[in-house]
């Protein structure tokens, strides 16, 4: 479930007449607990509670209902409870149905309400569905609860008029909603007279069966497009001449172009009317733009509306963005100004020359951020020059943006024109913001279009001209055209924001031409490229005419494996460097069980001074910034290198090989069945049968065999018909394949392409394997195991070398300087395992490291038969399987800086280091380390 989901069903159990014996598991269906969890609970089986009436749902809630005037003593029951604390519950909850109070545990931050209030708390427990708790949500839930409002009205009135909902129309539907929420953010904030006048007069005017309401809704609309003035004074003479209702005439002239043109409403239902006086009885004054823009926007998108309540980004996030780009340098210099008029003077100057632009802006986040932070800081200028009241020098049209569809960019709009008044009420005050709100400006700042295609600087002007937009109004004039000129000419520009990511195999073909449009005269690898890419480049060619810093969310991929070579040189070309970066985290939102996306943070500039800032996260889960000399493009401090593949270790590490590669139709590789119906006595089963592993049977440790026949004694094994038979039908595939070498093989069918077998051992490695494990998968089998291609095999090697592949050191290494297939790493052994820089090792360490990787191998045996999969779960890995991690890593951290890394930041740090002095010594002709085995690379 989503967070307005949640809201919804919470409020209606609240609503509910009050069922002690049942609450406990309503409340816990509403955030999205299974049937199946609730019917065990029910009956006792999984229900760990320790009291009367207590239901415990463990690692989730310990819930007690009670008598009346009993919630006080009963939640200290809770509190004290050895259940909640064996049970690991992150919540408590008490209630009598009068009042209810609840507590989580981890942070001892708690509520207290009367229960018909609840409702208005649910942020405070949407961990409870998996759902990160995000503080703006959790403090002020009419964002959620307006959303979940509109969408019951969207929905009903595309059921009634299914012609709104086409392409043609449904544009038309969505500047009506456009319409609704200004209004009910207009009656609720004084800008309409009196509290409520727009719901009350839906209310009082319109039938309940909804029949008329259509005509009501367009007759007000008709009111806020007729002017109320004439040469600047009082006068009525427009509404008299346009016949304007006496009903509708209470409401202002608004113009803006957002009530202009057609008047025209959906029809209304009964049920669509009561949608309408829901979503108006709620208090809008409290909204946030920020929150609301992006929520409401999956309102308008039949795609997204499933996800609905998901798209929220909260504020530390995009300040990650904002801070470093300029906000945290604008905070330096009003403290460095102190009370000096001139110097504060000086920065609120600067300040009304600086240019946002987001050229991916959706509905608006990160516009609407840097505006509210920016007049903070402006406020306090005027605090201290003593001018509290005076107006924002700060204009609207100084946030640009471009979006591709329709309802977000006007959301955008819309959202900025709110957040504008309520920092007016919030710095000068309610009478000076309402007396320069409306009407509207009828500029036209955001502009609807394909971000890839368009002339950045045409919209966002570095001189402050460009091609004139002659705009009619705000909100009907075209929105693909480019943009209005600039006020205050000569200010610096930054641009920002979170663009679209896919990566290559998800980019339709349009997607796939507009980065072709950015790339393909540049280089010809674009179409690996995500297409994210596609702002960065157009970011670093707006910079070669315009002095501009950028700042881009992007998937890590953009700095890792083949993308690195592929990008980055292009962008450097242009004059630019990285300024700063996040390295990875999660970019947290509204969806639930983990569904925020891996991101990074890249700021680029070509105005650099010596020191840059690169973010981390500490494996403690501390952040922390770091001045460095340079940030390179795989976000590591360092020079500007890419890790190119190496034929050869350039360390004493064993050579990693192909797995054995069969290109015999899958006639050599069978499944358990297939060996019992060849019917093999049991001499030729055991010498010319093998236990075979593919990276699936070595991961989810699935059962697979293959046939094995040395060329001596391949006569022998003609003496059994089935054998005959595989190898006759491999015999066909190859002469059969396209491939010239696979044809060649057919006179050699009784085995695979390329036959290896360890003489006593064989440290295996898969090909591809998930990101979300905490090490790689690696394993060690017996000589007599068969290892497919779809693995990397180290033979007969020393077995520190597993021990290095185990650690999370090679993990961040593999993560890095590897291609991902999708999101999974794909492992290369001339990429990631000939490149991995490793330190001399004496026989002391080796000796340390082979007892570490045994120690992997000895926890995982004591969990048989477990596979790789079930061990290697981040959320059920094995106690002492982690240990045993945990203490190889120490042990090879201590090889690499003498203590453990902070993170893997300074992980990639080390490992770049020792790369760049290991590469340089190569280019100098110094000898390579002897390796062990020549074998083919991939």
């Amino acid at each position: 479930m989503n967070a307005v989901e949640i809201e919804q069903a919470i409020s209606e159990l609240a609503d509910e007449p009050f069922n002690a014996s049942e609450f406990p598991f309503t409340f816990l269906a509403a955030f999205g607990h299974k049937d199946i969890t609730l019917k065990r609970l029910r009956t006792g089986n999984n229900n760990a509670s320790d009291l009367p009436n207590g239901v415990l749902l463990r690692n989730h809630i310990h819930i007690a209902v009670c008598e009346a005037g009993a919630v006080g003593d009963t939640f200290k029951e809770l509190k004290a409870s050895p259940a909640t604390i064996k049970a690991k519950a992150k919540f408590i909850l008490a209630t009598d149905g009068q009042t209810l109070e609840a507590e989580e545990i981890a942070n001892g931050e708690t509520i207290s309400s009367a229960y018909q209030d609840f409702p208005n708390h649910f942020g405070f427990f949407l961990p409870l569905a998996g759902i990160s708790t995000i503080k703006e949500i959790k403090d002020n839930p009419i964002d959620v609860r307006a959303t979940g409002r509109l969408n019951k009205l969207y929905v009903e009135l595309l059921r009634e008029n299914p012609d709104w909902a086409t392409d043609e129309r449904r544009a038309d539907m969505n500047h009506f909603m456009a319409r609704l929420i200004f209004c009910f953010f207009a009656e609720d904030t004084d800008i309409f007279n009196g509290t409520g006048l727009f719901t009350k007069t839906v209310e009082q005017m319109t039938e309940r069966d909804g029949s008329n309401t259509s005509t009501v809704l367009s007759e007000i609309f008709r009111a806020m497009n007729t002017p109320t003035r004439h040469d600047g004074k009082l006068d009525n003479r427009h509404r008299e001449a346009e016949n304007i209702r006496s009903w509708a005439d209470q409401f202002p002239y608004v113009n803006g172009g957002l009530f202009s043109g057609s008047t025209e409403v959906p029809r209304f239902t009964r049920m669509a009317r009561t949608y309408l006086l829901h979503a108006g009885n709620l208090s809008w004054k409290e909204i946030n733009p920020d929150i609301f823009g992006s929520m409401i926007q999956a309102v308008a998108d039949d795609n997204e509306r499933g996800a609905l309540g998901m798209h929220y980004t909260s504020v530390p996030n995009i300040l990650k963005v904002l801070n470093p780009l300029f906000l945290d340098e604008l905070r330096a210099q009003l403290a460095e100004a102190g009370d000096n008029k001139i110097k504060l003077l000086n920065l609120r100057k600067r300040m009304a020359h600086i240019r946002v632009f987001d050229p991916a802006c959706g509905s608006g986040n990160f516009l609407v951020i840097a505006y509210k932070q920016m007049r903070e800081i402006e406020a306090e200028i005027n605090r201290r020059r003593g001018e509290a009241h005076l107006n924002s020098s700060i204009p609207l049209t100084n946030f640009r943006g471009i979006e591709l569809r329709e309802f977000p960019a006007e959301i955008a709009r819309l959202a900025l024109i709110i957040t504008e008044f309520q920092c007016d009420v919030l710095y000068r005050g309610q009478k000076d913001a309402l007396a320069e709100f409306l009407p509207l400006d009828a500029q036209n700042w955001i502009v609807c279009g394909n971000a890839l295609k368009l002339d950045w600087l045409s919209i966002c002007p570095p001189t402050g001209t460009g091609v004139k937009l002659v705009a009619d109004d705000l909100f009907g004039s075209p929105l693909n055209q480019a943009e209005i000129d600039f006020d205050n000419d000569g200010g610096e520009t930054y641009i920002c924001g979170n663009p679209p990511y896919l990566g290559s195999t998800w980019q339709t073909d349009e997607q796939k031409a507009d980065l072709g449009s950015v790339f393909a005269s540049r280089t010809t690898n674009w179409k690996s490229l995500d297409y994210v890419a596609g702002w960065f480049m157009k970011a670093a060619d707006y910079g070669t005419k315009s002095k501009v810093t950028a700042a881009f969310v992007s998937t890590n991929s953009i700095c890792q494996g083949q993308q690195v070579p592929f990008l980055w040189p292009l962008i450097f070309e242009t004059g630019y460097e990285i300024s700063f970066a996040h390295t990875s985290f999660k970019w947290s939102n509204l969806a639930s069980h983990k569904a925020g996306v891996t991101v990074v943070i890249v700021g680029i500039s070509s105005q650099l001074g010596q020191i840059r800032k690169l973010y981390s996260i500490t494996d403690d889960g501390k952040s922390i910034a770091k001045d460095v000399a340079n940030i390179n493009a795989y976000l590591v401090a360092g020079p500007n290198i890419i890790v190119d593949k190496a034929m050869r270790p350039l360390t004493e590490v064993s050579v990693m090989d192909f797995g054995n590669k069969a290109d015999d139709g899958g006639h050599l590789t069978l499944l358990p069945y297939q060996i019992e119906g060849m019917k093999l006595s049991e001499r030729s089963r055991e010498k010319f049968i093998k236990q075979f592993y593919g990276s699936k049977e070595f991961i989810n440790g699935e059962t697979r065999y293959c046939i094995w026949i040395a060329d001596d004694y391949l006569a022998e094994a003609q003496e059994e018909p089935a054998l005959v038979k595989q190898i006759e039908l491999v015999r066909n595939a190859r002469l059969n394949s396209k491939d010239a070498y696979a044809r060649s093989l057919a006179a050699r069918s009784h085995q695979f392409k390329t036959p290896r077998l360890a003489n006593k051992c064989v440290i295996v490695t898969p090909r591809v394997s998930s990101e979300n494990r905490p090490y790689l998968p690696v394993g060690l089998m017996s000589s007599g195991a068969v290892i497919g291609d779809r693995n990397f095999a180290i033979y007969d090697a020393p077995l520190w070398n597993m021990a290095l592949i185990a650690s999370r050191l090679h993990w961040v290494w593999i993560g890095t300087v590897c291609v991902r297939m999708r999101t999974d790493f794909s492992y290369s052994n001339t990429l990631g395992w000939n490149t991995f820089p490793v330190p001399t090792l004496t026989e002391t360490m080796k000796a340390d490291l082979s007892r570490c990787a045994e120690d992997i191998l000895l926890a995982r045996e004591a969990h048989f038969p477990a596979t790789i999969a079930d061990l290697y779960d981040p959320d059920t890995m094995p106690e002492n399987l982690r240990r045993a991690h945990e203490r190889n890593d120490e042990v090879l951290e201590r090889i690499y800086i003498g203590r453990r890394f902070k993170n893997d930041t300074e992980r990639l740090e080390k490992l770049f280091e020792l790369y760049t002095k290991m590469t340089a010594g190569a280019a100098k002709g110094k000898p390579v380390t002897k390796t062990t085995r020549g074998k083919k690379a991939a």
